[in-house]
This record gives structure tokens, sequence and C-alpha cells, in this order.
């Protein structure tokens, strides 16, 4: 008798391990099919064209070699305050005082977008509060020489952001510190814009 109930506990252990076997199995395979149901009906929605980031795409490589911290670059020549200014890649303390220092985060001269360049208000940047719309900028670089022409100038706070968004077009902006003459650290930003119209 005892033998029996051991030799159906047996039995009966088996057949709840191949039934849960089973069941596992089963929930498994349905999972899987709801899975490839789901995504066959998955639709990608792509937002309209004008909340999607404009992406600029040069013609040609104009820099093959991207400049590292510190590099000279180039030269910004600026004929309306007779000044030819020397052009570091970099915006740290070491490469201001060598000139003019290229926001590394912006394309390079001569490129499609916006690149900016910065230097001090008291001394390479002394001037530029004399410029106006229509006088010329021309960067040289190992790219070629590119000539912006000024369309505009502005004053905002240090902390606005917009002076280097990306553009649909080749820009140069120039920024400095604001006001000129002010003691300490300045509170505002002075902005010089300029579109490339010339390449060679």
């Amino acid at each position: 008798m005892n033998r029996l109930k051991l030799l159906w506990g047996k039995k009966s252990l088996v057949t709840v391990f191949s039934v849960a076997f089973m069941v596992f199995g089963l929930g498994c395979i349905s999972w899987a099919i709801f899975n490839i149901w789901s995504q066959s009906n998955y639709v990608v929605e792509v937002p309209p064209s004008h909340v999607l980031k404009h992406v600029s795409v040069p013609n040609k490589v104009l820099y093959p070699v991207y400049p590292v911290d510190g590099d000279n670059i180039g030269s910004l020549s600026i004929p309306v305050l007779k000044q030819k200014l020397p052009i570091v890649q970099g915006t740290g303390m070491n490469e201001l005082k060598k000139g003019i220092g290229h926001f590394s985060q912006s394309v390079l001269p001569g490129e499609k977008d916006n690149c900016v360049l910065s230097a001090h208000r008291d001394t390479v940047f002394s001037k530029i509060g004399n410029l106006k719309i229509g006088d010329h900028l021309i960067v040289q670089t190992s790219a070629g020489i590119f000539t912006y022409e000024v369309n505009g100038t502005r004053i905002v706070h240090e902390d606005d952001k917009t002076v280097i968004v990306p553009t649909a077009n080749a820009v140069l902006t120039l920024t400095t510190c604001y006001p000129f003459k002010f003691i300490g650290d300045a509170p505002d930003r002075y902005i010089v814009s300029a579109a490339l119209i010339e390449s060679k």
C-alpha cells in the first residue's frame, strides 16, 4: 500500500511538472507571437520638417584635419579698422592671450553654419564697436580666403546662448564683453554678425 502511494506520488509530481513546463512553453510562444504582431503594427512618427534640427552638410570638406586647442588656424583682417589679428582654436584663457579664439563647438571659417570668434574687449576686440553694416571682415585660413559682410550688431546678456545657435547659411559671429570701458567682469556681450559673401 505504501509502495502504491509512493508510486502515485511520483507520478503526480511528474504530471505537475509536465503540465507546468507545457504552460510555461505556451506562455513563451504566446509572448513571442504578441511581440511580432505588435512590432508589425508599429508606426514611426516623423516630426514635421520645421521641427527637425537643421544639419549643416558642406559640399566639400574644407578642413580635412580638425585643429586642436591652441593651434593657429588663420587670421582675421578688418580693413575699416586697419587690423589683422591671429585666430587660435579654443576660447580658454591661454588661447585668448594669443589673439582671437574660435569657439570649438561652432563650424570653422568658410563652412556653412555659424562660425563664432571671441576676444577680449580691452585688447584684440577693443575697436569692434566701430564696425557698421556693410563693413567687410576677411578671414584667411588653410582652406582659403573668406569675406564676410557685417549685417548687424547687438548687445546681449552674458548668459544669452542665441549667439552660438546653428544657422542655415555661412555666417561669422564676433563676440566680446560689454561695456567696453567696464571695470571688472562685464555683464553683457557685444555681438557683430556677418554673412559670407565671397570665398577664394
